[in-house]
């Protein structure tokens, strides 16, 4: 369990912010990774406190540059730099914890979470949400151009999430999507309105057939 840093009270499962202290806590990185300042303030703004992003070095074999705010220490990762970041930091996973992945996901669902959307720290375009993985239980905030926005925690959801199996679970799921051959459509059965019309439409080029006979007749 994830303690206050100032008051070593417990935290709440996803939230930053101890209850009896008051304190706002850097769950994902403090006493997990070691990192460098590199920018105190990017031209990158932070999408829920609208101030600049530092620019943190977390050195992954070499230097590995994403964006903090120092306020809801939310992160940004540029296209690519999460998976980077959950194979660096989660190894020798074997087997997929069905068990495990709900406890994860029960434990950190947050159920009065109000939906919203936001700008992407780049181009201030707002991000798309979706689902991060199979049962992953992390929606994401992602710009398809420049990256993607994890809320305080989530990060740290997501490296549970993969030591429980999720990333092999998803995996598979992808890769049985991607084997299973496209299925016709099914045909398109006509409805009895269909079939009223097109009756009504014979009868009246019956009509007109047999009325022209008729003038033809008496021309």
């Amino acid at each position: 369990m994830t303690r206050c840093q100032s008051c070593s009270a417990p935290l709440v499962a996803n939230i930053n912010l101890c209850r009896y202290c008051g304190t706002r806590n850097d769950v994902d990185l403090h006493g997990k990774h070691s990192y460098q300042m590199h920018t105190h303030a990017s031209d990158r703004i932070c999408p829920e406190c609208q101030i600049p992003l530092q620019t943190i070095d977390l050195n992954l074999h070499g230097e590995f540059l994403i964006e903090r705010c120092d306020k809801c220490y939310g992160l940004f990762f540029d296209p690519g730099e999460i998976e980077t970041l959950l194979d660096s930091s989660v190894s020798n996973v074997f087997h997929i914890n069905d068990e495990l992945m709900r406890n994860i996901n029960r434990e950190r669902y947050q159920g009065h979470k109000k939906v919203k959307y936001l700008k992407c720290p780049v181009c201030q375009v707002l991000m798309n949400r979706s689902n991060f993985g199979h049962r992953s239980g992390v929606v994401i905030d992602r710009c398809r151009d420049h990256g993607i926005w994890l809320e305080s925690g989530e990060i740290s959801h997501l490296m549970e999430w993969k030591k429980a199996g999720g990333q092999m679970l998803s995996e598979q799921k992808k890769q049985q999507a991607e084997s299973q051959p496209d299925r016709p459509a099914p045909a398109r059965k006509s409805s009895n309105f269909d079939s009223i019309m097109n009756s009504r439409h014979d009868d009246i080029n019956l009509v007109d057939s047999v009325s022209d006979m008729i003038f033809r007749l008496f021309d």
